[in-house]
């Protein structure tokens, strides 16, 4: 079998940032990492789930709304995959990410998503943990640039 592209990152030098983790066709699909890989330290189930429906709806309503395809967590729960078509540019996606980090970790009111009739899961929602996720990111995206995009070798 191949590998996949994300098998081939070190995951031992990747840090919390936000990369381009590839590039199909018109799709970009951004690696939001959130946790330092193997550090021990992984995103808490219910947090993660309520980042998710508060990333996805906000990104989703946003101005880019027709260009972002998918919003998700990694398996490994140390960060999430923004996928979007190529209508936006680098800079462009890391102030959309910026702008909804600083949305959620501000974020009152209830969660979208979180009624039993639209969401199979929806007793597992941390909205303080969701908050607590995105006031961490802010600090580390704070200066984030295009030229910070690039996986470290």
């Amino acid at each position: 079998m191949n590998k996949i592209a994300s098998f081939t990152v070190n995951h031992d030098l990747l840090e919390k940032g936000m990369y381009i983790s590839r590039i199909d066709g018109d799709i970009v699909t951004y690696d939001i990492r959130m946790k330092k890989p193997n550090g021990g330290d992984y995103l808490e189930n219910a947090a993660l789930h309520a980042f998710e429906h508060l990333f996805a709806t906000l990104a989703r309503n946003s101005e880019f709304s027709q260009d972002v395809i998918y919003v998700g967590p990694m398996g490994c729960r140390t960060g999430f995959y923004l996928l979007v078509r190529n209508n936006i540019n680098n800079k462009q996606a890391i102030e959309l990410v910026k702008t909804i980090f600083k949305e959620i970790a501000e974020y009152e009111g209830a969660i979208p998503g979180a009624s039993r009739r639209e969401c199979g899961n929806y007793r597992e929602l941390s909205l303080d943990g969701a908050k607590q996720i995105a006031r961490d990111m802010n600090v580390v995206l704070k200066d984030w640039t295009e030229k910070d995009l690039q996986y470290k070798a």
